[in-house]
């Protein structure tokens, strides 16, 4: 059994190679065996970096608005330790490149806390596209901020969760802390964008301050865009002429902008995007598991709608952050019901790793993943299935047996090459358990804002 090399997953088939010497020169020089597959690493194309994922720190799958404040019970962990984890759990699964949306809020310390994370990430060898929080609307409602939830709590909760709305720093100084971090990162494998965290969040003179400085510096835009069905009410509501309008007419709108979610555009919209060359990063797994719905990708795609990619968004579909499960999952959301598939296997790669590239600003990536292809096949009768839809049906993280980023082989047989992984997660672990005292007594208060949260939208209208 030959070595295959896949490089143009669903267009065309593998070429079988016996010699090293016929392989791309990155992997020349590893012990690559008979039976190994070899192709493209997908790009994770949006994510958040949880190292101690949010089920562990107790925030249950729910409606988005009413998951979002049990990230207040995020541990207090070392930033450098969260990404290494993060980042090498998704380098043990064969993924190359991440969008890491960082989960700061706190200005003064962007610089410090972008810092680790690259480091992090230098550490395993992974290409990493870093989003800087910008945002300056609170989040605890859309219409109108905390005060929306008091008559929804107690008043002795009111008066605990009063003292932690933020105070947001002005939109120069948010800026200029993201060309701070711009201006101190000299490795050619991270990628410092703007990260409006939804438009939700963000006052009009942010977005088009945003839009200025990214036309001016040529910086690309990582955002959040019209996830829930109350982001798109809300937002209706604040843009009467539609907040995909609003954003093209403030120039937002460019082939420097990556929109993660969009399950609630709508057709008109999505032509814009792709009129405009935005690329939409679909997120199926966290979708399904935060009800937020489906995103039309398929639609979008039979339209001419915007270039897609594919983001794990911290979640999974068995919260293992496996890339692989969440492509199959959604090729099958997308096939449609007709005689001839509505989404390729092509359309599937092409999001994964030409897209996802684009995404992260490194479009002429040349990295690699190796598959136990053998593994696959173990039963096969046929050695001549298309090798696309082999991965599509049986691919997981487990069989991921190699990954080469930038000519540096990073894993090795399922082990990382550059850090101990387990022992960067034990300790990990335990600094979570070390903040356990703060976070129990912290428990009562995010559940009460959740309860709150979750009466204060079903007294909404016009979200079925």
């Amino acid at each position: 059994m030959a070595m295959r090399l896949l490089l143009d997953p669903g267009h065309a088939p593998a070429r079988r190679v016996t010699e090293a010497a016929a392989l791309p020169q990155a992997l020349q020089a590893l012990r690559l065996q008979s039976g190994d597959l070899v192709l493209p690493s997908p790009v994770n194309a949006h994510d958040h970096g949880y190292g101690i994922r949010t089920l562990d720190f107790g925030a249950i799958d729910d409606a988005l608005e009413v998951w979002i404040p049990g990230l207040r019970l995020r541990p207090r962990t070392d930033p450098y330790l969260e990404a290494l984890v993060a980042f090498g759990r998704l380098a043990k699964t064969g993924v190359g490149a991440t969008m890491h949306c960082h989960n700061s809020l706190n200005v003064d310390r962007l610089a410090d806390e972008a810092g680790a994370v690259m480091r992090a990430a230098g550490d395993i060898g992974i290409r990493l596209a870093l989003s800087c929080p910008l945002l300056d609307h609170d989040a605890w409602a859309y219409d109108g901020g905390p005060q929306r939830l008091k008559p929804f709590l107690s008043p002795g909760d009111w008066q605990a969760l009063a003292g932690t709305i933020p105070d947001y720093a002005p939109i120069r100084t948010q800026l200029a802390a993201v060309e701070a971090v711009a201006a101190a990162n000299t490795s050619p494998l991270v990628d410092v964008q703007y990260g409006p965290i939804g438009p939700q969040w963000c006052s009009n003179a942010l977005l088009e301050a945003i839009a200025d400085a990214s036309a001016a510096h040529g910086r690309r835009i990582h955002m959040h865009l019209l996830e829930s069905p109350r982001q798109r009410l809300w937002l209706d509501r604040r843009f009467p002429e539609g907040v995909v309008n609003y954003l093209d007419k403030i120039g937002f709108l460019s082939s420097r902008l990556a929109v993660a979610h969009g399950v609630q555009l709508r057709p008109d919209e999505l032509e814009l995007l792709a009129e405009r060359g935005v690329q939409l990063v679909s997120n199926p797994s966290a979708n399904l598991r935060l009800r937020s719905g489906i995103a039309s990708i398929a639609s979008a795609v039979a339209l001419g709608g915007p270039a897609f990619a594919i983001g794990l968004d911290g979640t999974g579909f068995d919260d293992d952050q496996d890339l692989w499960r969440e492509m199959r999952l959604l090729y099958l959301l997308h096939g449609g019901r007709s005689l001839t598939r509505q989404l390729p296997a092509g359309s599937l790669f092409d999001a994964a790793t030409r897209v996802g590239r684009r995404v992260v600003n490194a479009s002429n990536a040349e990295d690699f993943t190796i598959v136990d292809y053998r593994a696959l096949m173990a039963e096969a009768l046929f050695d001549d299935i298309d090798e696309a839809e082999i991965l599509l049906t049986r691919m997981s993280a487990r069989l991921a047996k190699g990954l080469v980023v930038a000519d540096r082989e990073v894993m090795r047989e399922g082990k990382l090459t550059g850090i101990d992984f387990d022992a960067a997660l034990s300790e990990l672990l335990a600094q979570a358990r070390a903040d356990l005292p703060r976070l129990e007594k912290q428990r009562p208060l995010v559940n009460a804002l959740s309860e709150a949260t979750r009466a204060y939208y079903d007294t909404w209208h016009g979200i079925s």
